[in-house]
């Protein structure tokens, strides 16, 4: 077992944008629509990285009403190896310029939903969804 979940965390972590998901979901928690806006993807590639994560138990998800939200895994359910390679993927690439930028694009699209539909807090609300950004089925 050991042998495949590193693989599967391995693979989880060869793809640029899975890993600009686990970078985004460090400081917040993200519905399956918003991950969508924010790497500017078709629904079911978002869909296909976020389920390559999920296998990898990198990340979690949590059904709310008709939306999935995702967010790091730190359950006492993930186990070690996931944690560690978290761990191991902020402390590497945690401040490049890259992350760097794509957290000022989440900031932007926050700001942009908070300015328009009045959101409070981190921009993040249960029962919001823009229309916008939350027209897709979530998984």
């Amino acid at each position: 077992m050991p042998f495949m979940n590193f693989m599967n965390i391995t693979r989880a972590l060869s793809d640029e944008n899975r890993v600009r998901i686990l970078m985004a979901l460090r400081n917040h928690r993200f519905c399956v629509c918003e991950i969508t806006a924010f790497l500017d993807l078709s629904p079911s590639t978002t869909s296909k990285h976020l389920s390559v994560l999920k296998q990898a138990r990198l990340i979690e998800g949590r059904k709310e009403g008709k939306w999935v939200y995702y967010r790091l895994a730190d359950s006492p359910q993930s186990y070690e190896m996931a944690r560690s390679a978290i761990a191991w993927v902020r402390e590497s690439i945690g401040g490049s310029r890259e992350i760097l930028e794509d957290e000022a694009a989440i900031n932007d699209i926050l700001e942009n939903e908070k300015a328009k539909y009045g959101i409070d807090g981190d921009g993040i609300s249960d029962e919001f969804h823009s229309p916008a950004v939350h027209s897709l089925e979530s998984d």
